[in-house]
């Protein structure tokens, strides 16, 4: 028996790489100056959307400068304005760093807020969004604009309004949330490339090893040293 998800996979795979490869190339090349600035990417999404942001910090395969924002309310009050601003004053985010913000919609004001203080404080701002959904949205916040119209650079995860995809006879309402899938992809693609651009300048890499291989926990550690002081601090 075929299952429809594979199908709808395979085609968000094909449409996001035939869209966003400028993107993802622009994305990347942030990743690499900020590395190579000592900095660090930093990312932040609420509700569901933190998938994405943990798919991109202190994982195996990824870099070790990363840190996920981690709003201590986890994004139950995402839609009431301030909260982010007030957040945001005690978040250490600096001008060599790069801000990663995952939101499907990109029109609630915490999302908008964590990335207008990110960008005050001199970083770079990445929006992982839905444009086809969040150019048809209001934002909720009382400046009007969504999260792309924010952003230095936007990697559009090309899923509908409502994220679900899949209609089945009998059940009220689609099935199937994607956009974790587009965006864990679009993320991976850009630590793939900026870690290309940084061996093409001169500058090793410094990558987790999954803890789960003998020895890696200890050598993670070693490299943590160096960037201990902004590791595991908010």
């Amino acid at each position: 028996m075929k299952n429809k998800i594979f199908e709808v996979g395979r085609n968000l795979l094909s449409e996001v790489e035939e869209t966003q490869m400028e993107n993802i190339e622009k994305a990347a090349l942030l990743f690499a100056e900020s590395l190579i600035n000592n900095g660090f990417i930093q990312a932040f999404g609420a509700g569901h959307s933190v998938a994405g942001a943990l798919e991109l910090t202190h994982r195996a395969g990824g870099f070790i400068p990363t840190k996920n924002i981690k709003e201590p309310a986890g994004g139950a009050y995402e839609s009431i304005e301030n909260v982010g601003s007030t957040f945001m004053k005690k978040v250490d985010v600096r001008p060599e760093d790069v801000v990663v913000i995952i939101s499907n919609s990109g029109r609630n004001p915490l999302p908008i807020e964590i990335a207008l203080k990110s960008k005050e404080k001199g970083a770079k701002i990445i929006a992982v969004t839905s444009l086809q959904a969040s150019k048809g949205l209001k934002s909720k916040h009382s400046g009007g604009r969504n999260l792309y119209e924010i952003a230095d650079v936007v990697l559009d995860n090309r899923i509908p309004e409502g994220d679900s995809m899949i209609e089945l006879e009998g059940v009220d309402g689609k099935l199937c949330g994607m956009s974790t899938f587009t965006t864990s992809l679009l993320l991976q693609a850009c630590t793939l490339r900026a870690a290309e651009i940084l061996l093409e300048r001169g500058f090793t890499p410094q990558v987790y090893l999954s803890q789960n291989i003998d020895g890696a926990r200890e050598r993670n550690e070693a490299i943590e040293e160096k960037y201990i002081e902004r590791l595991y601090r908010i």
